[in-house]
């Protein structure tokens, strides 16, 4: 494997301008000056981008391997994703496809604390796939999600988490709303004997999100819901850093504001800094993801990468119970799946759909699917 970060690019071009353009490209992701202006020897050696593969993709598009020194990054998120595609994100043509990572830098991100094992383990779980719901809408106070979230309980579920659109509003402030959601949780913990684990959703700067962690923490919690491309990528990574005890779910918020394929960002990205877990899109769902983003995703999230932990994947958006069969034949019993909107549906009946869900998943035959 090279020592290189290898950034890979879909560039839309003329055939006869594709090694000019991607010649432009591994200077502007590298030096961003005329590279006849530059004098220093190892800064020309070593510092400025080179095109290591140029690929025809047929119908305009061909595919661009840039290699790009690791110390560029300063080992740490933000500038590692400005290294991959800070300034070519402005042109249009240009797509982050894919991002080989050396030894070099997955020895210097944690990468997934938990993983798979260790959401598994939290939740008394052995060898199927896990589940999850969240808590909606937004504008509800403390005491009706507690209530929604007591219900969904009873049903047995392994994870229940806040909608990421859930904050510290002033109708359900965080720390009013964790404290009643915990206590809900526990007592349905008490009533079922599940381990049912509840997620609130962190938000805001770096000082309001170490809060909310301590928050978290003194209500029993071990595992958060984040969306690391709203709150920043450093800020994610110093959460990770700081919380060794926390397993970190990512959710996808903003994950489609810039042209960077969903494996990319939410299997390799998402999974270097330090997720234990991946929300993404459902095939088939509201957002329009084909079967083959899901199954990359799925894929990049789970490959080795250096000696990091797999992330976990968690297809959804749209999910229904009826398709809990098909979802489990395509990931097999290594994902997460989580249902929202469908459970919320059945009103009284909230817990009778929640332990449908798990039941389906308990008794499904892991025979065959991807996993």
């Amino acid at each position: 494997m090279t020592s290189k970060l290898l950034a890979h690019y879909l560039i839309t071009a003329e055939a006869s301008q594709i090694e000019a353009r991607a010649q432009a490209i591994a200077v502007e992701q590298s030096v961003e000056m005329p590279i006849s202006a530059i004098r220093e020897r190892r800064v020309l050696a070593e510092i400025v981008g080179q095109v290591h593969a140029i690929k025809d993709r047929g119908n305009g598009q061909f595919e661009v391997t840039i290699a790009l020194d690791t110390d560029t990054t300063g080992f740490e998120s933000g500038q590692l994703l400005n290294m991959l595609f800070g300034n070519t994100s402005i042109h249009q043509d240009v797509s982050l496809a894919a991002i080989t990572v050396p030894e070099a830098l997955t020895a210097a991100f944690t990468g997934p604390r938990h993983g798979p094992a260790g959401l598994r383990t939290r939740v008394g779980a052995k060898a199927r796939a896990l589940t999850c719901a969240a808590l909606k809408p937004q504008g509800l106070d403390p005491e009706s999600l507690a209530n929604i979230a007591l219900q969904l309980a009873r049903g047995g579920l392994d994870y229940i988490k806040d909608d990421h659109g859930l904050a510290d509003q002033r109708y359900s402030p965080f720390a009013v709303r964790v404290r009643a959601v915990a206590a809900a949780i526990r007592t349905a913990r008490s009533q079922t004997g599940r381990a049912t684990r509840y997620l609130p959703s962190l938000s805001g700067n770096l000082d309001q999100l170490r809060q909310q962690v301590t928050i978290a923490r003194d209500h029993g919690l071990d595992t958060l819901l984040i969306a690391p491309m709203v709150v920043g990528l450093p800020s994610f990574e110093a959460l990770v850093r700081e919380n060794a005890d926390m397993a970190f779910v990512a959710h996808p918020a903003m994950a489609g504001a810039a042209r960077i394929e969903p494996a990319a960002l939410l299997g390799t990205l998402m999974r270097l800094i330090g997720a234990d877990a991946v929300i993404f899109p459902n095939q088939g769902g509201r957002f329009g993801y084909t079967a083959q983003q899901c199954r990359d995703i799925a894929q990049t999230a789970r490959a080795p990468m250096g000696g990091l932990k797999p992330s976990l994947p968690v297809p959804a958006g749209g999910m229904t119970l009826n398709l809990i069969p098909e979802i489990l034949r395509f990931y097999g019993a290594n994902a997460m799946l989580l249902i929202g909107g469908d459970l919320l549906a059945a009103g009284d009946h909230m817990s009778e759909a929640a332990r449908a869900f798990q039941t389906a998943v308990e008794t499904h035959d892991y025979g065959a699917g991807c996993s």
